[in-house]
């Protein structure tokens, strides 16, 4: 049975959402994700009863609020190195590498950047939740480039805030086959599941089966002969939504064996990734909302592609 540590809260002020009332009187131990999934819970309740979170609190309401104490499930830190780009009290902003699963799955165990990140900055364990802690967003395997990861409940509420709202500027280098035409464009088209391939992501045009919206932005950076390097920049967040707008417009990625080209020429044939790199990552710092910018270069095997290409 999971130990719970019990809080009983009364307030000040009344007409405030249950939600935010808590969050807010609670702000160095919970976010108001946390606060909702507890309330959905039922470990919120208000004068022993349970309520929503759109409950609006009363002055003369008493809330105790149960919070699970995290469980150790095994997860630990690894000595792997990491190239950091950003860090402050409250966040690391990683230049991840392709290869490197996020955080742990299924025949991935071992090796991730959560594991990574323990063995850099342990008092990151059970932040947000036990398997992703201080995961703020994520990054596909074979993916580079940056990815934030949140050292405290805080932080990690602020930055999921952005993220949710949009206020994240994500920029992606990609190299696309073809002449992508216009050179700068706005791919607006609904991604879900496709039925026969579960794992697969598809651009869904059929209004009965389930989609949510997704618009990319991209413009050229460089056209070639038979390949267009692409700044793409993400107004949604949906899986694999670069990857599967690119091959909806057929021009796929470089590399990419999912939604691409099985057969490309030498040299991007020896390159075992689709070449995708999350390049520039703008956001607010959770401590004082000063805007900041974090660069990271194209590594090195997708550096490569482009000086051949440079070079004719």
């Amino acid at each position: 049975m999971t130990e719970l540590q019990t809080i009983i809260l009364t307030f000040e002020k009344h007409g405030a959402r249950l939600d935010k009332a808590v969050s807010s009187q609670l702000t160095d131990q919970l976010s108001r994700a946390q606060v909702q999934q507890l309330i959905k819970d039922g470990l919120i309740l208000v004068n022993d009863t349970p309520s929503r979170a759109s409950y609006r609190v009363n002055t003369a309401d008493t809330v105790s609020v149960a919070i699970p104490a995290v469980v150790d499930i095994g997860i630990k830190g690894e000595d792997i190195a990491l190239d950091i780009r950003y860090e402050d009290e409250d966040c690391l902003v990683i230049n991840k590498p392709a290869k490197m699963v996020v955080h742990p799955s299924i025949g991935h165990e071992t090796g991730t950047l959560v594991h990574a990140v323990l063995g850099y900055c342990p008092d990151v364990l059970g932040v947000g939740g036990i398997q992703r802690p201080g995961i703020v967003h994520r990054l596909d395997k074979d993916t580079s480039g940056l990815i934030i990861v949140a050292k405290n409940d805080r932080a990690l509420w602020h930055l999921q805030k952005q993220f949710k709202e949009r206020t994240v500027d994500k920029r992606y280098l990609a190299l696309a086959f073809g002449q992508v035409q216009p050179p700068q464009a706005l791919i607006d088209a609904p991604l879900g599941r496709q039925r026969n391939q579960r794992k697969k992501m598809g651009v869904i045009t059929d209004p009965k089966l389930r989609s949510r919206p997704s618009r990319t932005e991209y413009r050229t950076i460089t056209a070639y002969d038979d390949f267009t390097l692409l700044e793409c920049k993400l107004l949604t967040g949906r899986t694999h939504q670069i990857r599967v707008h690119l091959a909806y417009i057929n021009h796929p990625l470089v590399g990419d064996l999912v939604y691409g080209r099985r057969k490309t020429k030498q040299p991007y044939r020896q390159v075992q990734r689709h070449f995708l790199h999350a390049a520039k990552l703008t956001f607010k710092r959770p401590s004082d909302e000063e805007q900041i910018t974090i660069t990271a270069e194209l590594p090195p095997e997708l550096q490569g592609i482009i000086d051949d290409l440079d070079n004719g």
